[in-house]
């Protein structure tokens, strides 16, 4: 399969690659442009993404198992 054959979702210039919702107010986020504070723990079962003011009101705390927020890089 050649890459001039794959379209829509499949391609690798779709938003959705780099994209995720803040897990509170479910704002999108766009992961090279925004600050993304990520749970190292919840991650992958919670999805536990927040954006930038979520996390300074959450005291930069995971609500669902208390550990350090840290900015994704």
């Amino acid at each position: 399969m050649t890459i001039g054959l794959l379209q829509g979702v499949n391609t690798a210039g779709h938003k959705g690659w780099v994209t995720v919702r803040c897990r509170l107010c479910g704002r999108k986020l766009d992961i090279t442009r925004d600050i993304v504070y990520v749970c190292p723990k919840c991650r992958e079962t919670q999805n536990a993404y927040f954006c930038e003011a979520h996390a300074r009101k959450l005291k930069y705390k995971c609500p669902f198992c208390g550990s350090e927020l840290v900015p994704l890089a």
